[in-house]
């Protein structure tokens, strides 16, 4: 992880393979082909998420195959409780208030496995997603309101930008609620 406990590109990817084994076990080549399509689908080809091997997860314990060896004979691979507690370490990460490609793949992560996490762990998740948004909401803001009078179409785009970033907040706090209601 970075210094400030965010999940870096290799750690998104980790996710990815863990959350989705943690759905129940799969051949090698479909939780690789999983991974990939997930991950391009959001980001789009990207080095940076591809080079992460499912060999470097058996190796770490966090994952095995019961009968098989692995990328060679395609085996069937599970996710081991040593797996299950690291899956739960990178879901529970915190999230960069920035807007990019990678938050946004780690954002998705984290809405497709939230399940898998208690609920109080839920409920911390959305509202560390719902301060990086109202963060997100202040930056854009502050720079609308230092070019208030420029000229041009800045300040269109910027007030398009809040209004979906004001949006997102809303949908947090409201999905917060939702999940306190059922809890209760």
């Amino acid at each position: 992880m970075y210094a400030d406990n965010t999940l870096t590109p290799r750690e998104a990817v980790r996710l990815c393979a863990l959350g989705t084994l943690a759905s129940g076990p799969l051949r090698y080549s479909d939780l690789a082909g999983e991974i990939r399509h997930f991950t391009s689908h959001i980001l789009g080809p990207s080095l940076d998420v591809m080079g992460t091997s499912i060999e470097l997860l058996k190796y770490e314990g966090l994952v095995t195959a019961p009968e098989g060896k692995g990328l060679e004979d395609n085996a069937v691979l599970t996710i081991t409780d040593a797996g299950r507690e690291e899956l739960s370490t990178l879901l529970t990460a915190r999230i960069r208030a920035q807007s990019n490609d990678m938050n946004k793949l780690i954002m998705a992560l984290k809405f497709r496995f939230l399940h898998l996490l208690d609920k109080d762990d839920q409920l911390d998740q959305i509202d560390l997603l719902l301060e990086a948004a109202e963060g997100e909401v202040a930056r854009m803001q502050s720079l609308r309101n230092h070019h208030t009078t420029d000229p041009g179409l800045l300040g269109v785009w910027l007030d398009y930008d809040i209004d979906a970033l004001e949006q997102r907040v809303r949908w947090l706090n409201d999905l917060a609620d939702r999940l306190e209601a059922e809890g209760t």
